[in-house]
């Protein structure tokens, strides 16, 4: 059977959820393997909106195995409150629905104090970070001292471990003017998490690497988007971790061989959240209406995004990147009522004209973008299941759009609702 890899193939907020909540019906594993809590993913079934962070979406689909890989960072009392959230919902999450890599490092009180005290501090770049401890936690596993879910098992290597984070942290928290870390506390809230936690953990690996041998359809569901990619974003105003699909076999404890599709998720216009540059970002009327219209704000910060035209040069970066198969272009009605569009087909820096966007900070900065113009359309898409509901330009967009970022597109979705979606290229077939 065939294994399928998500990602955004933007700055994030392409609407995943969604299409990953449409391929989990089709799916038996349904595998997070990056970011933390930071993510937000807004699922709508049947008129309920599930609001989904570290859980991966296919937890509100019943008979699904869903998975919390090594590759991601969790805050374990996040997760029993969100885990308590959809059950309030009527969802029933157990160890047989859920499972955690044992292998995950855990994200503490520290971190997320450590996190909000560097971007208040930071007068000369700010990152636009959510203040959620992602960054720390990651450096913290590089710097291999991270505290990880099978730690929470074995009281004397919990002592342990956490001694030796006190030790780097204390020091930092001095230098930034913070109170030493109440270690007793700490231990105390750590024993009360870890049997709420402990219950779904497990070898990922072994259980990702059985499933597969015997034929079950994984769905790997990424988080945030390619252009804010550790090595391969907008530097430094991007996230902790590796977001392009090759993170996903690393991030689940899985060979690359057991990837077979790549599917791209990408808006019809493009967004971003927080600091960063944004060559197609619109700042008059249509930037406005871009957002009022696709109800631009983010999910965990509730910051309005900002908003701009479709930029073709960095979707084609994203979809060599992460090796995309296929694309997913998601909001395309919002685009209704448009008499003109524009799409980025390159960029202008200091009189040369690129074909990509430059790696330099101060060169991305420079990058003003380069419009192709095509006609909108005045009839509506919303809700479109086929290709012959479409306005003739319409198509003719999405066409083009194709043609620029060098790849197909495997699905179109048209609104919030699961079931309006166009699917072209079936990502599970064989």
């Amino acid at each position: 059977m065939a294994n399928v890899v998500v990602v955004g193939a933007q700055w994030g907020d392409e609407g995943k959820g969604k299409i990953v909540d449409w391929l989990s019906e089709r799916s038996d594993v349904i595998v997070r393997f990056q970011g933390g809590h930071n993510a937000g993913h807004t699922l709508v079934i049947d008129g309920a909106v599930y609001k989904l962070n570290a859980l991966p979406s296919g937890v509100v689909r019943g008979g699904k195995l869903s998975v919390i890989g090594n590759g991601m960072v969790l805050d374990p009392w996040h997760l029993t409150q969100e885990i308590g959230a959809i059950r309030a919902q009527g969802v029933e999450v157990t160890p047989d629905t859920l499972m955690i890599a044992e292998n995950t490092p855990l994200i503490l009180p520290f971190h997320g104090e450590l996190d909000r005290a560097r971007e208040a501090q930071n007068t000369l770049t700010r990152i636009g970070t959510t203040g959620r401890g992602i960054g720390p936690c990651y450096e913290d596993k590089v710097g291999r001292r991270a505290i990880r879910v099978a730690d929470l098992a074995d009281d004397s290597t919990l002592r342990r471990r956490v001694d030796r984070a006190l030790i780097h942290h204390d020091a930092l928290r001095a230098g930034l003017g913070l109170p030493p870390i109440d270690r007793a506390a700490l231990l105390d809230d750590l024993h009360r998490v870890a049997p709420e936690i402990l219950k779904y953990a497990g070898p990922v690996w072994k259980v990702m690497n059985e499933q597969r041998r015997a034929g079950k359809r994984i769905l790997f569901e990424g988080a945030q988007g390619a252009l804010l990619d550790i090595d391969f974003g907008t530097y430094p105003f991007v996230t902790s971790s590796n977001v392009i699909a090759g993170q996903a076999a690393t991030g689940a404890g899985i060979g690359p061989g057991a990837i077979d599709f790549v599917l791209g998720i990408v808006k019809a216009y493009t967004t971003r959240v927080g600091e960063g540059p944004f060559p197609t970002e619109l700042e008059g009327d249509n930037g406005r209406r871009l957002g009022e219209r696709g109800h631009e704000f983010g999910t965990v910060t509730g910051r309005r995004r900002r908003c701009g035209w479709f930029d073709a040069v960095l979707v084609r970066q994203a979809c060599v990147t992460s090796g995309v198969n296929g694309i997913a272009l998601t909001k395309l009605d919002v685009l209704d009522g448009f008499d003109e569009l524009a799409i980025c087909v390159g960029y202008d820096l200091d009189g040369a004209r690129l074909d990509h966007l430059p790696t330099a900070a101060d060169r991305q900065a420079r990058c003003t973008p380069v419009y192709e113009t095509v006609p909108g359309w005045t009839e509506t898409t919303r809700g479109a299941r086929r290709w012959a509901d479409l306005p003739a330009n319409a198509i003719k967009y999405v066409r083009r759009v194709e043609e620029l970022i060098g790849c197909p597109v495997a699905l179109l979705s048209t609104s919030p609702e699961r079931e309006d979606t166009i699917l072209v290229t079936d990502p599970f077939a064989d």
